[in-house]
């Protein structure tokens, strides 16, 4: 018998190392067992309870009786009088244990011990994968594609199995068995059947759990992610706001030559993501999540939360997107229901009602929004100095002209020579020594006279015709 008791112990210390299983929950479950199979066994409903002893695995079973003075159950109760004659200490309410000879277990009481342990053991697992999961919901998980079925995926997260359903499937996107993705855990369900976890790949906690990966600004809480719309598998909008003034959040979130935003584009099967700056002010971030147009006036009713959006003819297309896309997720990120016109639509009615806004390009700090239906003026509680306040990626209309008149201006050739020369038509034009890394800087060639012929002035800057440095004939 002590060898058997090892050998249980034994079997119960494998057991936790292959299932990862608690060793007092497999003591529990071999306990429950034994009652169960003594039960079955012996037909019985008396009270009765195993013991295992933790160190050196003796199995322990006893029918627990308690005293009574007029005996009514003799299966859970004992009569006062054959309780004293045990022991003449035990009183009415006393509980008595009876020790049960484990050898007259059968072959069947056996099994049925075997089953309900392996039973427990399940039960267990379930408890564990669920407790597991359920505290990772809303965080990415990784997985490989079993199969599909009844057009939902199934993908092996390792410990668990997850359901990829119809809906929370990227539009194109084909899953084949072995292929492995990035899921959202959305929700973990506990069934008879255990538990069971939701993925999808299209919520936009992936894109946010995403750019968390990708950005440490984000993950450290310098830049925060304020809003996010999302239609997976197309595009997306991703508004950002960084705490830390000296930390464009856009900049950031983009990384270098675009890399941060193209890694999460790549996960997401080339998803689109538009990144914005977020703002306190309605109607600028109603605006800034239009891009790429460029609305020139917003014009907010607060109490139906719902934005007028007027943009140049030209931008009007830009500012919708195909099918509607780009007004839907701006809709979806500000949280306002927008309405985009262009300029050239607008009635009488609504030019007067827009000609108190000042245009986004030119508004100051504090300026005043007219509501539509009582026309009485509504201090805005936000200020707004332009296209964008902080100059980050904006510029004023007096730097864009200066940078279109530059671009505008003539570009002198670096062939052309100073004045006095002439370069009638038919005339070659001379290229000027390229410098290379190690030699020396040529010497500055001296200007032309005013007057002198296209030969003389080119003698003069030191340019040669190539008849002049071929070697005479021998």
């Amino acid at each position: 018998m002590p060898g058997d008791n090892l050998d249980l112990l034994g079997a119960i210390a494998e057991l936790e190392r292959e299932r990862g299983i608690d060793r007092e929950t497999l003591l529990t479950a071999v306990e429950a067992a034994l009652v169960s199979a003594y039960k079955r066994n012996y037909n019985t409903s008396e009270n009765v309870t195993a013991r295992i002893d933790r160190v050196n695995g003796q199995v322990e079973m006893f029918v627990i009786k308690r005293v009574v003075d007029h005996l009514v159950d003799p299966t859970q109760e004992i009569a006062y009088e054959d309780a004293s004659r045990i022991d003449p200490a035990y009183q009415a309410g006393d509980s008595i244990e009876f020790p049960v000879v484990l050898a007259d277990f059968g072959r069947i009481a056996a099994q049925t011990a075997k089953q309900v342990v392996v039973q427990r053991i399940r039960e267990a697992e379930r408890g564990m994968i669920y407790d597991e999961y359920s505290q990772r919901e809303g965080e990415i998980v990784s997985g490989i594609v079993v199969r599909a079925q009844n057009r939902n995926v199934y993908v092996d997260l390792g410990r668990a199995e997850g359901i990829l359903p119809l809906p929370e499937q990227m539009p194109g996107e084909n899953y084949a068995p072995g292929q492995r993705f990035k899921y959202y855990l959305v929700e973990v369900r506990r069934t008879p059947k255990g538990p069971q976890l939701i993925l999808s790949r299209t919520h936009p906690g992936l894109l946010r759990r995403l750019l968390e990966l990708e950005v440490p600004e984000i993950h450290d809480g310098i830049v925060e992610i304020k809003a996010i719309a999302r239609e997976g598998g197309t595009r997306s909008k991703v508004a950002v706001f960084s705490r830390d003034e000296n930390v464009d959040p856009l900049g950031a979130c983009v990384g270098h030559r675009g890399m941060r935003v193209q890694q999460v584009s790549n996960e997401l099967r080339g998803e689109k993501i538009d990144i914005v700056r977020w703002y306190p002010g309605p109607a600028q971030f109603v605006a800034e999540a239009l891009c790429p147009s460029k609305p020139t006036h917003v014009l907010l009713r607060p109490d139906a939360k719902a934005a007028r959006v007027v943009v140049e003819d030209a931008q009007l297309s830009l500012a919708i997107g195909r099918g509607g896309q780009n007004a839907r997720l701006a809709a979806k990120l500000t949280g306002w229901h927008v309405d985009i016109r262009n300029a050239s639509q607008l009635t009488d009615e609504e030019r007067s009602e827009l000609s108190s806004v000042p245009p986004l390009g030119s508004m100051s700090a504090p300026w005043r929004i007219t509501d539509g239906d009582s026309g009485d003026g509504v201090e805005a509680p936000w200020a707004l100095t332009g296209w964008e306040s902080d100059g980050a990626e904006s510029r004023s209309a007096a730097h864009e002209e200066q940078e279109r008149s530059e671009r505008s201006a003539p570009i002198p050739a670096p062939w052309a020579l100073e004045e006095g020369l002439d370069s009638g038509p038919g005339q070659r034009r001379v290229q000027p020594e390229r410098e290379h890394p190690g030699k020396p800087a040529a010497t500055p060639r001296r200007t032309p006279r005013a007057g002198k012929s296209l030969a003389e002035a080119l003698a003069e800057a030191g340019v040669r015709a190539e008849r002049d440095n071929a070697s005479p004939a021998e």
